[in-house]
């Protein structure tokens, strides 16, 4: 059952108020990510795709990224807007984390910016954080969306949801 849309309050965005087909655009808010006390990525030039019903999803460049850490994997998928993505593996000494990220070495044009970027879903990691503000993952881990009190829902993801 679909819930109401909830009015954002001041410095807040609605997800229903992102456009579909879904729009990117460059970020400049710090990003973090760590798990097992290392910081796996770390940067303040990322981009946020923004969909309608999901919370913005953030791709981080591989410069940013501790990429010694990860490992292609054989996982793949498609993304009607994006085009084919591909998968990581956090590798680290004592722990290995399947399908962390994802990327697209070839997306489609309106999403070439892109290219080579990684997203991590933040419910495979011990924290994300957007400017300092730990994140809580979307729901149903299937968008990879990231929920900050700067965006506010309701979120597709849930049960029930994948129909709205």
């Amino acid at each position: 059952m679909f819930r109401k849309r909830i009015t954002p309050g001041p410095g807040q965005e609605s997800v229903w108020d992102y456009p579909r087909p879904p729009k990117i655009e460059a970020c400049d808010s710090k990003i973090r990510i760590v798990t097992n006390n290392i910081v796996i990525a770390e940067t303040a030039e990322s981009f946020r795709v923004l969909e309608t019903s999901h919370p913005p999803v953030f791709y981080l460049p591989p410069h940013s990224i501790r990429m010694d850490l990860l490992r292609e994997s054989d996982h793949g998928s498609f993304c009607e807007w994006k085009g084919y993505a591909n998968y990581h593996t956090l590798v680290l000494q004592d722990q290995i984390v399947a399908d962390v990220a994802w990327s697209y070495r070839s997306p489609t044009n309106r999403f070439e910016a892109l290219a080579g970027y990684l997203a991590f879903y933040p419910s495979k990691v011990d924290a994300c954080f957007v400017n300092d503000e730990e994140v809580e993952a979307q729901p149903g881990d299937f968008y990879g969306g990231w929920i900050t009190s700067r965006v506010v829902g309701p979120f597709k993801g849930s049960p029930g949801t994948m129909g709205w």
